[in-house]
């Protein structure tokens, strides 16, 4: 999360210090291991809330100048290319007797509207870097990977060999090491509740072969191989998630988690689907 700003009206709130406090600890503890793609992506910013587009580093020509100059024969005209930043906000309340509870020392706030926030805000960040999103002009790694896709199967004992495959797979294309396997919630049950015959455990094993991590990302439909040398994705942030406020009543205050950003694949050959 990043330091507020003044856009985000957090000084209109009837909410003291102690409990603002209380409230950005707790957005921060429930990002911080549900934004499962920043562990694998390169980030950039925050840029801050005035920043639009992500510079593409191209151009499209232009039909000419301006109509009526006169004597631009040889001139060259283009637009610079980017990708514009999304916004996105996520509401959620808190009680003002829980803020008045905070206040008297409470140990143990009732922030569950926040939690259920945190969960919808990082699933749509996740989605978009993995899943994409068309309407705000992002592709996702899924979307550009060239590779075919390789099968799971029910059998989770044999996940270790499709998994070394895609490994491999990355490996002969030049994209080195270490490499890290997203998978979803179910899938990533199954994974840590796996012993293999030996005693040995399946997270383990997987671990072993990517020579990286096994990460649980919330959001990801089946699973994916990524290499985590860095330089292949890129998150581009303007503002980074933080919590603003929107109006209130006699019983609740309204608030938000807002972010703008973009993401980029910039090497497509880094990753690996499996379903």
């Amino acid at each position: 999360m990043s330091a507020p700003s003044d856009h985000l009206l957090r000084a209109h709130a009837p909410i003291p210090t102690e409990s603002w406090k209380a409230i950005d600890d707790e957005a921060r503890e429930r990002l911080t291991s549900l934004l499962a793609a920043r562990k694998v992506v390169d980030f950039v910013g925050a840029g801050g809330w005035h920043r639009s587009a992500h510079s593409l580093g191209r151009t499209s020509p232009l039909a000419g100048p301006p109509p009526g100059v006169t004597g631009a024969d040889g001139v060259r005209t283009a637009a610079r290319r980017v990708t514009p930043l999304a916004e996105v906000r996520v509401p959620f309340t808190v009680s003002r007797r829980e803020i008045d509870d905070i206040q008297r020392g409470a140990a143990d706030p009732d922030f569950d509207d926040l939690a259920r926030a945190a969960r919808v805000a990082a699933e749509i960040e996740n989605r978009a870097i993995f899943h994409g999103w068309p309407a705000a002009q992002v592709e996702g790694i899924l979307q550009t990977t060239p590779y075919d896709t390789l099968a799971l199967g029910e059998d989770c004992l044999k996940w270790p060999g499709v998994i070394a495959r895609g490994v491999d797979a990355l490996r002969r294309n030049g994209i080195g090491g270490p490499y890290s396997l997203l998978v979803g919630p179910d899938l990533y049950t199954q994974i840590v509740e796996t012993t293999e015959l030996g005693g040995y455990l399946l997270f383990d094993h997987l671990s072993r072969i990517l020579g990286g991590s096994v990460i649980w990302a919330p959001g990801v439909d089946g699973a994916v191989i990524v290499s985590a040398r860095g330089g292949d994705f890129v998150l581009d942030v303007g503002q980074d998630l933080a919590v603003g406020y929107s109006h209130h009543d006699a019983d609740t205050v309204s608030l938000y988690l807002e972010e703008s950003f973009t993401f980029r694949v910039l090497e497509p050959d880094a990753a690996f689907v499996l379903v």
